[in-house]
């Protein structure tokens, strides 16, 4: 066996290994991701080394591998990259109470906006209105609720208490200026997961391409940032998963310098039948039934976690043809009884 491939086999090991010791110890919940990139096909031009790390971030693992000559240097701007997912963790964690997302949502006030923050409520401002009002980051009161419910007697709320929470999501209702960023209702609350952890992936992408990177890929537990192939004129191989487990993928995507990001109620869920889980429609204030899964192909990850949500909410049929409105953008939504609709471009994506 090829001492150079063994080699690589036995660091993927490790850090795997580590990874699943720092869940554990953190206390992560590991969710299968909706996206698995699939193993490399054939061997790299003798001048170039893959290079690949995985860590425990955003509750998930994180894989970087950068392909290039320099194996040194592809060492030193995946520990770059990291950092920078690190830095950008510690302002969009609402998990934690000492970042600003927490902050805003413990008070419904915020006066020292970091930029980063304030460019990812501007997109998901964006995003809302586009999809008009399908993705939303104001939902959280209603997810809190179905979470403690459920944890509380196994079952979801009432009628009426869905009713009260529904009355908070409202991102016309989130005031951002020069002074600040201001809740306009009280008891109002933002889950910025749907979009932040794409534009952390993308922040990490931009500083690789940055230091001259030709060749990598982030997978953060399914949401993928492809920079280049795998390798000259080599595509990476990116599997969707089956919802039902009837098989590995469902279908298998080839993909360069874009991004793809699936949304699915197999991935976190309140009951055992997933009927309820971690898309919610502000318009019912319960999760939408008819879609299992939503695949979106994109320029960035951003774009691509929050159209994923968003087309996940709608109807399959609206959400194809709200795909077709926009550039650059590709979906496989698959519906209930195992259903597939598919955008007009997606087969130019898939293989």
């Amino acid at each position: 066996m090829d001492k150079g491939y063994l080699k690589k086999r036995m660091e993927e090991m490790v850090d795997r290994r580590n990874c699943l010791k720092l869940m554990g110890i953190l206390g992560f919940g590991a969710v299968a991701p909706a996206l698995i990139a699939k193993p490399s096909e054939g061997k790299l031009p003798a001048n170039l080394n893959q290079v690949s790390r995985t860590r425990p971030l955003m509750g998930t693992f994180v894989n970087i591998t950068i392909v290039d000559p320099s194996r040194d240097k592809a060492e030193e701007i995946q520990e770059k990259a990291f950092a920078r997912m690190g830095e950008l963790i510690k302002i969009f964690d609402r998990h934690a109470a000492d970042t600003p997302v927490s902050w805003l949502n413990t008070r419904g006030v915020l006066n020292d906006v970091p930029p980063d923050m304030a460019a990812v409520l501007h997109q998901s401002a964006y995003f809302n209105h586009i999809s008009k009002g399908a993705f939303d980051v104001t939902v959280l009161p209603l997810l809190e609720l179905y979470k403690a419910t459920f944890a509380k007697t196994g079952g979801p709320p009432k009628v009426q208490q869905i009713k009260e929470k529904m009355a908070l999501v409202d991102s016309d209702k989130i005031k951002i200026d020069k002074q600040g960023i201001r809740f306009l209702k009280e008891g109002m609350q933002i889950t910025l997961d749907g979009i932040a952890k794409g534009y952390i992936i993308d922040q990490a992408a931009n500083l690789i391409e940055r230091h001259g990177i030709k060749y990598a890929l982030i997978n953060a537990g399914g949401d993928i940032r492809a920079i280049g192939g795998n390798g000259p004129e080599k595509a990476w191989k990116v599997g969707i998963r089956d919802p039902w487990g009837r098989r590995e993928y469902v279908e298998v995507l080839e993909l360069n310098n874009g991004a793809v990001a699936t949304s699915g109620n197999y991935e976190r869920y309140f009951d055992k039948d997933k009927r309820h889980h971690h898309i919610v429609d502000k318009t019912t204030g319960d999760s939408p039934r008819e879609t299992v899964s939503a695949t979106v192909v994109a320029p960035t990850v951003m774009e691509a976690d929050a159209l994923s949500t968003a087309l996940f909410v709608l109807k399959p049929h609206d959400s194809v043809n709200f795909a077709h409105s926009l550039a650059d953008v590709e979906t496989m939504i698959i519906a209930r009884g195992g259903k597939t609709f598919r955008s007009k471009g997606w087969k130019q994506v898939s293989s």
